[in-house]
């Protein structure tokens, strides 16, 4: 419901603020009032289509704040759950919009800034405008499909065709995309098993490419150190070198033996012997170790270019196979795994083919269920909805649920349009191709009726009374109050019958001076109504006669 409209510089509107109620509220007032600024006002705080055109002359911003209260399970506490919009229980959902003089548009929901697209979204399933303002209402046809499913009560049978169909996406995907992945590898079969022999035979073990490479420094550099070695050899293996050193050793034990004893001098000559002796010593073990370190270096004259093909050899695998030398054992598994789809494809396929067939068949026969049910909704919404149309002065006319079948979507495989003739003998149309803005109100209104108590959305007459008077228009206006008994409908009317139907009423104003004009919004009291319905019928001077037709029009039918 609707609770609350706060309008803020809005065309012709400077401030307004309305408390509102359950029931039917009728909007009246002269023709140029402005009463269709209180429907752009709501529009636009909804996410309706709205421009800077709205904003008010000399200033920089309009604002409209719609408060709404829902039940706990309304669809919009889901929707704002899934966008991260939690709302408690009872709070309210206020949707706020700005519009800048330069066109810019803010939206808000419950004081969070939103896209206007999600604004739009939520005012979807709050508002309905049926009339020459319409655009969420009959002239969207995807509402057609709802209204339908809910005259006929479908919600179980709803939820069956949705989770068969997404059983059913699910099943052809997955065929799909086995398909497509054993006809590219059936198309590379020769690819994988060449490359999964190339690979077993270069048989790459974990580090290998880098010690080869090691290796290979080890060998180019081998000539170059064979010789600095031999040099070195050459230097420790000289003759006279060790023969000095024995004879030094020598003639050191010569002196020893002659002095003797265990003075300074021995001990001296003890040590420089010592030394001479370690000196001889490393002088042999450095010999073996240049000896050693040349034998590293004399390796086969073959072996260089062998390591080198290797290394060549793993180096290519990895270009070719877009993959390190380390990640070449992983690539031959992806390679083997491949293989193997191709080998055991077919029965997979077969798997989910059936699958998928099974999917399909639950779906057709929970969808084919739902369009018998439609056919059948269909008449007999077209039969409630004809049944009304003589009273709104529309006997003429002719509506008709059109169906076709279309692709299989969550929502069955149906499009459902609205269609109607206006006149005999004309061709039957979409709603918004032949029905004016008062036809088509009355058709909703028709609609509505046929669906009452199936709705919970607000829901906005305007201009279902034009062209028609007297008893139409009381018909209307019973009509509208039925609709409303539980739940909430607003009416811009010229009709004191249609207005004397209402529970609450609110006469627009359009007042000001040659430089500013101003619509302003009054709530007309109970006691106050008798007198405007009263003004409504016979114009400018109420007379006593007026204010009995008045009383007569608001007694309790």
């Amino acid at each position: 419901m609707l609770t609350a409209l706060s309008v803020r510089n809005v065309v012709l509107i400077e401030t307004l603020d309305l408390d509102l109620n359950s029931g039917l509220t009728a909007l009246t007032g002269e023709t140029g009032a402005g009463k269709s600024i209180i429907l752009d006002a709501l529009g636009m705080a909804t996410g309706a289509r709205s421009d800077r055109g709205l904003v008010r002359k000399g200033c920089n911003k309009a604002q409209c704040t719609a408060q709404f209260e829902l039940p706990a399970g309304h669809i919009v506490r889901t929707i704002l759950e899934a966008a991260d919009l939690e709302t408690d229980k009872g709070e309210p959902i206020v949707l706020r919009r700005t519009i800048n003089s330069d066109g810019r548009s803010k939206a808000f929901i419950n004081d969070v800034a939103v896209s206007v697209k999600l604004l739009g979204q939520i005012g979807s399933h709050l508002l309905e405008v049926h009339g020459q303002h319409d655009g969420r209402g009959l002239l969207d046809p995807l509402q057609h499909v709802l209204m339908l499913d809910s005259f006929g009560g479908f919600n179980e049978l709803l939820a069956l065709v949705k989770t068969a169909h997404r059983q059913m996406s699910v099943t052809e995907k997955e065929l799909a995309e086995l398909i497509s992945a054993s006809e590219k590898a059936a198309g590379e079969r020769d690819f994988l098993i060449y490359a999964l022999e190339e690979l077993d035979r270069l048989d790459v073990k974990a580090g290998e490419e880098e010690n080869i490479a090691a290796r290979r420094r080890l060998l180019q550099a081998s000539e170059g150190a064979l010789s600095e070695l031999k040099a070195a050899s050459d230097a420790l293996g000289a003759g006279d070198y060790e023969t000095r050193i024995a004879s030094a050793l020598a003639g050191i034990e010569r002196i020893r033996d002659k002095i003797g004893g265990d003075n300074d001098g021995p001990s001296a000559l003890t040590e420089a012997a010592q030394a001479l002796e370690r000196a001889l010593l490393e002088t042999q073990e450095a010999r073996c170790a240049v000896a050693d370190a040349a034998q590293t270096f004399n390796a086969d004259p073959g072996e260089l270019d062998q390591t080198e093909q290797r290394l060549f050899a793993i180096k290519a695998a990895c270009r070719k196979y877009g993959v390190t030398s380390a990640e070449l054992s992983e690539k031959r598994r992806e390679f083997a795994d491949e293989l193997a789809l191709i080998d055991n494809s077919d029965a997979a396929i077969d798997a989910a083919r059936k699958a998928a067939k099974a999917a399909k068949d639950s779906y057709d026969k929970a969808a084919d269920k739902l369009t018998k049910k439609r056919e059948t909704a269909a008449k007999k919404l077209a039969a409630a909805v004809a049944k009304e149309l003589p009273d709104l002065k529309m006997e003429r006319a002719v509506f008709r649920v059109d169906m076709e079948s279309g692709p299989d979507t969550a929502t069955g495989r149906d499009k459902i349009r609205f269609e109607v003739a206006t006149n005999p003998g004309t061709a039957m149309g979409a709603l918004d191709k032949v029905a004016s803005g008062g036809e088509l109100a009355r058709f909703a209104l028709a609609i509505k009726v046929a669906l009452a108590g199936k709705h919970q959305n607000v829901m906005v007459f305007d201009e279902v009374d034009q062209g028609v008077g007297g008893a139409v228009a009381s018909a209307v206006g019973r009509r509208l109050a039925k609709l409303s008994a539980d739940g909430q409908v607003f009416v811009v009317t010229h009709s004191p019958q249609v207005a004397a139907c209402a529970d609450h009423q609110y006469r627009i104003e359009k007042s000001g001076s040659a430089k500013t004009t101003v619509t302003s919004v009054m709530r007309v009291s109970s006691e106050e109504r008798e007198e405007e319905i009263a003004r409504m019928l016979a114009g400018e001077t109420v007379t006593d006669e007026a204010r009995a037709a008045a009383r007569q029009l608001m007694k309790p039918s």
